[in-house]
């Protein structure tokens, strides 16, 4: 593992007066992990005269004017909940540099080398001392710069974080300002429990414990085995290829659809999470046919909402779907529609109806903290294990993070610095404009291998 040099460590504040008083949250960042989403971007060989720091500094402290929010801190309320405190304390900003080379880290797969690139959050202080945002600006010997960012989940999910991002990209080289960025929208109002509160008018089986496996070891032994990531890259033919074989045996059955209407034809990530699931059953598989399985997938509420949540919102906007319950057995012996069809089955009841009722149902919990999972850190949490053999899979196809142009050109790749749970994945756009896909993931060292083995020969 390569050595990191710390040099400096500071505080970056707003750069003018901004709101003060706390900040309530949506019910949406009430059950998001308090802990942080750690993402590298990498950039090959900038003009070493073009890193300024301090003008990297300079947009920090004049975005996080419009941004307030980011820069203030926790507060613990009754039942598991958190207030925000609008105190202008600041974000974390590191400088640091490595004898190493950017090829030394190979693809940038997670794992804890990578996991050095990121600022380390002391969660054992309180959390009214933790920063909400931390960057590590790391210089490589070979002329490479490493961004690395931890984020607060509770504050902003995925859109918003990379929004705020390319916005400050966009300011420190230039060519917008402070006044013409896109301004963030912190209102919670779009995802609040309707008053009086109703009951949830859906049976809400994400927050129900998944299936566990039925042979060998129990879930607290499953939580404990040795894992290990990897990036495993999809180039736009090999997709063509799983949504052909998705959709050549696409019937109104498969997709649960009255005869009368014309089927829609299976996505990109319907037909790569589908075939995600047969590899890992496959890779997983016991012996146990009737073995359980289910999909835990995030769905961004903002379109799917009446009306629709405006797109500069900074919150959270996701809510997680399961897929419907599979057997190992019929997933491996099924053709890729039935995967695939399963998926959208989970999906597609995500409607803003659907949100709402999730809305209400964690309003009338008395604690929610047995509802927060946590897939980037590992901080104990009490909500449920969610590996072997299941999956959880969020998609990052659509967000743009190779915008993010600080001056020195876009990132030669953008991903998760850490994937602390069996079963998590993420299916991602790649850096090149060829619609190729990368898929990270993390799954138990004795699985990985067959995983990766069906994944290609499947295709």
């Amino acid at each position: 593992m390569a050595s990191i040099t710390i040099h400096s460590s500071s505080t970056v504040v707003p750069s003018h007066p901004t709101p003060t008083g706390t900040f309530s949250f949506s019910e949406c960042d009430q059950y998001r992990a308090w802990t942080h989403l750690p993402t590298i971007y990498v950039y090959k060989s900038p003009a070493t005269e073009v890193v300024a720091v301090e003008s990297l500094k300079t947009s920090l402290s004049q975005i996080l004017v419009p941004y307030y929010p980011l820069a203030g801190r926790l507060h613990w309320l009754p039942g598991g909940r958190l207030e925000l405190d609008c105190c202008a304390a600041g974000v974390l900003f590191v400088e640091a540099s490595t004898d190493a080379k950017l090829e030394d880290y190979g693809d940038f797969a997670p794992s804890d080398a990578v996991r050095q690139l990121i600022p380390t959050v002391d969660y054992n202080s309180p959390i009214e001392e933790l920063p909400l945002l931390l960057f590590q600006v790391t210089r490589f010997s070979c002329g490479g710069v490493v961004i690395g960012v931890a984020n607060c989940h509770t504050v902003v999910d995925g859109a918003s974080a990379i929004t705020f991002i390319n916005s400050w990209a966009s300011m420190a080289r230039g060519e917008k300002t402070v006044e013409t960025i896109l301004q963030p929208l912190h209102d919670r109002k779009f995802l609040m429990p309707e008053k009086p509160l109703r009951p949830p008018r859906f049976d809400h089986i994400e927050f129900t414990k998944p299936p566990p496996v039925i042979l060998g070891s129990s879930n607290p032994e499953e939580a404990k085995q040795e894992t290990t990531s990897a990036l495993l890259k999809l180039t736009k033919e090999q997709i063509e290829k799983l949504k052909k074989k998705a959709n050549s045996n696409l019937t109104n059955q498969t997709m649960g659809v009255a005869d009368e209407v014309q089927p829609r034809p299976y996505s990109r990530f319907e037909a790569i999470t589908g075939h995600m699931w047969v590899c890992a059953c496959k890779a997983r598989n016991t012996g146990e046919s009737r073995q359980p399985t289910v999909i835990r997938i995030p769905i961004d509420v903002r379109r799917r909402m009446q009306p629709p949540i405006p797109e500069n919102f900074s919150g959270n906007s996701s809510f997680v779907v399961l897929t419907p319950e599979c057997e190992f057995g019929e997933l491996m012996s099924q053709p890729l529609s039935y995967a695939a069809g399963k998926v959208r089955e989970g999906t597609w009841k995500m409607t803003g109806e659907y949100a709402q009722s999730v809305v209400d149902y964690l309003a009338g919990q008395d604690d929610i903290s047995w509802l927060r999972t946590s897939f980037h850190s590992k901080v104990l949490v009490k909500a449920s294990f969610w590996g072997n053999p299941n999956l959880s899979i969020g998609s990052w196809i659509s967000l743009p993070f190779y915008e993010a142009d600080f001056g020195w050109g876009r990132p030669s790749y953008f991903g998760p610095a850490t994937l602390n749970i069996d079963g998590k994945s993420y299916i991602m756009v790649g850096p090149s404009d060829d619609g190729s896909l990368i898929v990270a993931i993390r799954l138990q060292a004795r699985h990985m291998d067959g995983f990766k083995k069906y994944f290609y020969e499947d295709i």
